[in-house]
């Protein structure tokens, strides 16, 4: 395999080559490399389910499986949710393609660095894509005020937050989301992506699946193929009131789920305990697993609430190099982030494994970046790679595009005067213009980093190590005091929302165009929350008369007990 590592990577069109082209290439028979790099949950299912399965291989895979509407209805019986409200999908590739086409109009806005498909997907349709860059002085952590002022100073329609955001697992608390979700409710579109929160533990109840319904422009996106540990079975499902869920649902074929998808799905609600306990344990072994990494020296950890870490390589590594060596000295898979807007080859994503699995990991990077054996990875000091993709393709098309898509659409100014972007130094990679944004009313809590001008590169020295996960991020009302008197303004009465523009210095972190939907109010279009637990002619699938979960716990959360 050494002699093809590299043809193996720049010939597929994912991040990494599949497992199977991996065992293939490697001419030997039995398992793979260690897989370090697809983030999925080891324990589960558990071996008395596959040996299940197995059982049942001959007929799984020889008769057509049920329709996508009865697959989904067991699903919502067990995730106790209005079928109205559901969509599922051939996994959670199929459901963002679908939301881009049906629900995208014309921009959309995201934050680098993320999972690939929120920027490839709407680019590929010639949608603009704003991207708001995550700081690495500052942890990589979203703050959502200054999040939303991107959002209206670029005009953008489509709002997109992955939470844990993939490849850094930083979590934002789920009172914090809602605020942010009530004061986007005048754009097209806000997608939740919530592909990795059935691994976060940092407060109860984390999901808004419940919120998304109560909605009218909210879709919440949760996968099943990460938590149940079977990527390999393509399904996912995505979340938002009647309107929302039906039209993606009308345009799904009838039979894009498996019959694989159907057998697992059936089998779910007799094993609720055994899930529960894998997630639990794949939160052991993070804390475990950071703890070891973050003992190798001049490796940075940082804190995360997904089944993966993102870890920054000591000062002159590089990670093509690591990710070769690792994969061909040692047959460990490693996620090199390269690749990814937003970050550099100098970042891998490491999925959380097994002690034991572990233990291999840890040896074989301090072999790789250390070692003397055959040169160690770490010679001396970087020259610093900024924003740069580390691919040259990635780089060439977003210079070329400038986050518009299309390539026709390059000369079109994206925004206002003043935000576009510009390019890091020293590479091809434009990222978009900090956005100039007044200090807030009343801080609480440690002051949100500037963002630096795209030229000015944070080295690795001074970076400080991230600190642990803030609380909620509060949202401070408008203050009573008076605000300064604005300079005269034309007779016609101020709009409802503010234009795009700095806010003035007494203003909230963002504007809320009219509050919160009042219980018991629809919101153009949303569910009242009586809708949501099944009254008003929504079907739901009540507790009562119901075979028994066997320990699934409630809908927006499930694996919270056990």
């Amino acid at each position: 395999m050494s002699g093809n590592v590299t043809s193996l990577f720049r010939g597929t069109a994912a991040h990494s080559p599949s497992m199977a082209a991996l065992t293939r290439e490697s001419g030997e028979a039995g398992a793979g490399p260690v897989d370090f790099c697809i983030p999925c949950n080891p324990y589960f299912p558990t071996p008395a389910m596959f040996e299940e399965m197995a059982g049942r291989l001959r007929d799984i895979i020889t008769y057509y499986p049920s329709s996508a509407d009865t697959i989904t209805a067991e699903l919502c019986g067990l995730l106790e949710l209005p079928p109205q409200c559901v969509a599922m999908g051939n996994g959670s590739t199929e459901l963002i393609t679908w939301i881009d086409h049906l629900l995208v109009r014309d921009s959309l806005a995201v934050p680098v660095p993320t999972f690939g498909r929120w920027t490839d997907q709407p680019m590929e349709t010639g949608k603009r894509v704003d991207m708001f860059p995550l700081q690495e002085s500052a942890g990589f952590a979203l703050d959502l005020a200054r999040y939303a002022e991107f959002v209206r100073a670029r005009g953008t329609r489509t709002v997109v937050i992955c939470n844990p955001n993939n490849p850094d697992g930083g979590y934002l608390h789920k009172q914090a989301l809602v605020q942010f979700m009530d004061a986007m409710a005048d754009r097209d579109l806000v997608v939740i992506d919530e592909s990795f929160l059935e691994f976060a533990d940092a407060e109860a109840e984390p999901s808004v699946v419940r919120e998304a319904m109560l909605r009218p422009n909210v879709v919440v996106l949760r996968s099943l193929g990460k938590n149940f540990g079977l990527h390999g079975i393509r399904f996912g499902y995505l979340v938002a009131n009647p309107a929302l869920a039906g039209r993606v649902r009308a345009m799904l074929p009838k039979w894009n789920l498996n019959s694989f998808a159907e057998h697992v799905v059936f089998m779910l609600r007799d094993h609720g305990p055994e899930y529960a306990q894998s997630l639990h344990q794949v939160r052991r072994d993070r804390l475990e697993m950071a703890g070891r990494l973050s003992a190798l020296p001049g490796l940075t950890v940082y804190p995360s609430q997904g089944n993966f870490l993102f870890v920054r390589l000591p000062v002159g590594a590089e990670g093509t190099v690591v990710r070769d060596r690792m994969l061909t000295e040692h047959r460990i898979l490693v996620r090199e982030c390269g690749n990814k807007i937003g970050s550099s080859s100098r970042f891998l994503r490491l999925v959380v494994r097994p002690q034991v699995d572990v233990h291999r990991l840890v040896s074989g990077l301090e072999q790789v970046l250390y070692g003397s054996r055959r040169g160690a990875a770490v010679p001396g000091p970087a020259t610093g790679t900024g924003y740069s993709s580390g691919t040259a393709a990635v780089d060439r098309l977003v210079s070329e595009t400038n986050g518009a898509g299309m390539r026709a659409l390059a000369a079109q100014p994206a925004g206002p005067p003043g935000l576009a972007a510009a390019p890091a130094a020293g590479t091809g990679m434009p990222l978009p213009a900090a956005v100039p944004v007044a200090p807030a009313a009343a801080p609480v809590g440690p002051m949100p980093m500037p963002v630096p001008a795209p030229q000015q590169v944070p080295q690795p020295a001074p970076v400080p190590q991230p600190a642990p996960y803030p609380g909620p991020v509060p949202v401070p009302h408008p203050a009573p005091a008076p605000r300064p008197t604005p300079d005269p303004v034309p007779p016609p009465a101020p709009a409802p929302y503010p234009a795009p523009a700095p806010a003035p210095a007494a203003a909230a972190p963002y504007p809320v165009p009219a509050g919160p939907t009042p219980p018991g109010v629809p919101a153009r279009g949303g569910l009242t929350a009586a809708q949501v637990r099944g009254t008003d002619g929504l079907e739901s699938v009540p507790a009562e008369g119901r075979p028994t979960s066997r320990g699934w716990p409630d809908p927006a959360g499930m694996g919270r007990t056990g």
